[in-house]
């Protein structure tokens, strides 16, 4: 099965991500289909498009927008799946909501998006415990470098967890500035990240 302009996936696991593995027994973390920090967001490429230009193959690892795999209810409280939904195991997924795909066990960017490590604030005055609207580009589609220290524009950030760090999404054109580093950064990823088991 192939699609004109879109990308045919299915999910890497679950739809959500509702229950953690413990010895002995299973732990329910979730049971609203809104949670979108619960959607998983891995899936597997089945077909790329007949039509346009794609590095991504069938049989890559994909990160999607949460809203893919996503449930809701409708006005009159029945639960519907996502635009996306084709079947249980095969969803229609425009390329706009792919942000990154792996192969070979390395993530890639596609062109547009960026991927950068927030960092830990430094002003003691300062009660929040992230610096705002900078980062540490870790995955990049070659608009800037990685490891560069970047500015980015308010509200432009979208937060995933990727192999147990917390990165915000970035679009590549809302990347304002190049930083010159201080010495003093650090990477604020908090221990519930860390010890994450799943991706969002």
């Amino acid at each position: 099965m192939r699609s004109v302009y879109n990308f045919v996936v299915k999910p890497k696991g679950e739809r959500y991500n509702n229950t953690k593995k413990l010895e002995g027994g299973e732990l329910i973390l979730n049971t609203d289909i809104y949670q979108h920090k619960y959607v998983n967001r891995e899936a597997i490429v089945i077909s790329t498009p007949i039509i346009g230009d794609t590095d991504i193959k069938p049989g890559d690892t994909v990160v999607v927008h949460h809203n893919v795999f996503r449930r809701w209810n409708d006005v009159k409280g029945i639960e519907r799946n996502s635009k996306a939904y084709f079947n249980e195991d095969t969803y229609i997924v425009n390329h706009d909501q792919i942000f990154l795909y792996k192969r070979d066990n390395k993530w890639i960017t596609p062109k547009g998006y960026c991927f950068v490590i927030p960092l830990k604030a430094t002003d003691k005055f300062n009660t929040e415990s992230e610096k705002p609207l900078q980062g540490i580009v870790k995955y990049s589609d070659g608009t800037v470098k990685v490891n560069e220290l970047v500015g980015f524009r308010p509200s432009s950030e979208y937060e995933f967890i990727i192999d147990g760090e917390r990165l915000f999404r970035v679009l590549s054109n809302f990347i304002t500035i190049k930083y010159e580093y201080k010495g003093n950064e650090e990477a604020y990823n908090p221990s519930w990240a860390q010890s994450s088991w799943r991706t969002y």
